[in-house]
C-alpha cells in the first residue's frame, strides 16, 4: 500500500502540518526537516500532486515570462529558477514572449484561471494594465503602476563600479552607450550610477542614449564613434551592446584593450566554465533566481505584501580592459 503523509508524520514523530511544510519547502527546524526527510526516504513516499492541488487550489507550477530564450542571461536565469523551484517541489513553465504583449497577457490570465500559481516576469512590453497586485507576480527589474514585488541587481552601484574601474585603468575620455526603455525599470540606473561616479571624480562623459526599440544600431554606433575619436573608456548598458560597440570599433581600426577599454553589464558567458565575453559588471543570476522564488512563494503561500529586493553586483575582468599592476 502506498505510504501517506500521516504515515510519514507518524514515523518521524511530528505533526502532519510539519510534513506538509517540509514538502512545500517552507522553513522548519533543521531537526524536524531531517526527521521528515528520513521518513520520506524510508517509506518511499511520493506526494500526490494532483490530490494536493485539488485541496489547496494550487498547481505547484510557476510561469516565467522572458523576452527570448536565445539570450544567455535569460536562459541562465531560467536554469537556476527551475533548479530552485524543483527543490521546492514546483515545476517551471517558460513563456518565450518574443516581445509580444499578447503572449504575456495570456500567461497572466493563467494565474487568474488558477492554471499556474504565480509568475516571475522579465518583461519590456506594454502590459502594465494587466498586472495587478492581486495576483502573485514577481518582476525582474521592471516597475509597474501597482505595488508589485520585484527583484533586481544593484544597477546604480554597477554603473559606479564601471566608472571606477575605467578610471583606475587611466581612461581619460569616457563614454556611456545604451538604449533606454519606454517603460520604467532598474536598468536605467546603470547610466545614472556611471554619470554620478564620473561627476564625483571630476570626469566628463560623452553619451549615446538611444530610444528602444533601437533603429539601425550599427550606423548609430559608427557615427557616434567617428565623431568622438578620442574616447578611450566605454561603459555599455549590457554585454550585447558592448559586443556591438567592439564590432563598430573594429570597423574603424581600433582594438580593445590597446586602443580603448570597454566594460559591459550582465556577466554573459557562452557556458559555465568559459570566460566572460568582455569585462563586465556581473549580476548574481543564481541568487536572483533563488530570491525570486522565495518572494513569489511567500506571496502564494502566505499572502505576504510586495517588496523590493536589491542584490549586489561585482566587476569581472576579461580581455577588453587592461590588467592593473599589483
Amino acid at each position: 500500500m502506498k505510504a501517506t503523509m500521516k504515515d510519514v508524520a507518524s514515523l518521524a514523530g511530528v505533526g502532519v502540518g510539519s510534513v506538509s511544510r517540509v514538502i512545500n519547502g517552507v522553513n522548519v527546524k533543521e531537526t524536524t526537516k531531517e526527521k521528515v526527510l528520513a521518513a520520506i526516504k524510508e517509506l518511499d513516499y511520493t506526494p500526490d500532486e494532483y490530490a494536493r492541488g485539488l485541496k489547496t487550489n494550487r498547481t505547484n507550477t510557476v510561469a516565467l515570462i522572458i523576452p527570448t530564450i536565445w539570450h544567455p542571461f535569460f536562459s541562465e536565469f531560467a536554469y537556476y529558477l527551475e533548479e530552485t523551484l524543483s527543490q521546492r517541489n514546483y515545476k517551471l513553465l517558460i513563456c518565450n514572449a518574443d516581445g509580444s504583449p499578447e503572449k504575456e497577457k495570456e500567461y497572466i490570465e493563467m494565474v487568474k484561471q488558477s492554471k499556474v500559481d504565480g509568475i516571475i516576469g522579465v518583461t519590456y512590453s506594454d502590459i502594465d494594465k494587466f498586472v495587478s497586485s492581486k495576483i502573485p507576480f514577481v518582476s525582474i527589474d521592471r516597475h509597474f503602476s501597482e505595488p508589485i514585488s520585484y527583484v533586481t541587481a544593484d544597477n546604480f552601484l554597477g554603473g559606479q563600479i564601471a566608472a571606477q574601474e575605467l578610471i583606475k585603468r587611466d581612461c581619460k575620455e569616457l563614454a556611456y552607450i545604451g538604449g533606454i526603455s519606454p517603460y520604467p525599470n532598474e536598468t536605467n540606473n546603470r547610466k545614472e550610477g556611471f554619470f554620478s561616479e564620473c561627476r564625483n571624480l571630476n570626469m566628463n562623459v560623452t553619451s549615446l542614449v538611444m530610444p528602444e526599440p533601437i533603429d539601425d544600431l550599427p550606423s548609430q554606433l559608427d557615427k557616434f564613434i567617428s565623431e568622438n575619436p578620442n574616447i578611450d573608456g566605454i561603459f555599455t548598458i549590457n554585454d550585447f551592446m558592448g559586443l556591438d560597440v567592439i564590432k563598430s570599433m573594429e570597423r574603424q581600426g581600433k582594438k580593445a584593450p590597446e586602443d580603448y577599454q570597454i566594460i559591459g553589464f550582465d556577466g554573459i558567458r557562452i557556458s559555465e566554465n568559459k570566460e566572460y565575453l568582455l569585462s563586465t559588471i556581473v549580476q548574481p543570476i543564481e541568487e536572483m533566481a533563488r530570491v525570486s522564488v522565495e518572494t513569489l512563494l511567500n506571496i502564494v503561500l502566505f499572502q505576504e505584501k510586495s517588496e523590493r529586493k536589491v542584490l549586489p553586483v561585482y566587476f569581472k575582468e576579461s580581455a577588453t580592459t587592461k590588467t592593473l599592476d599589483n
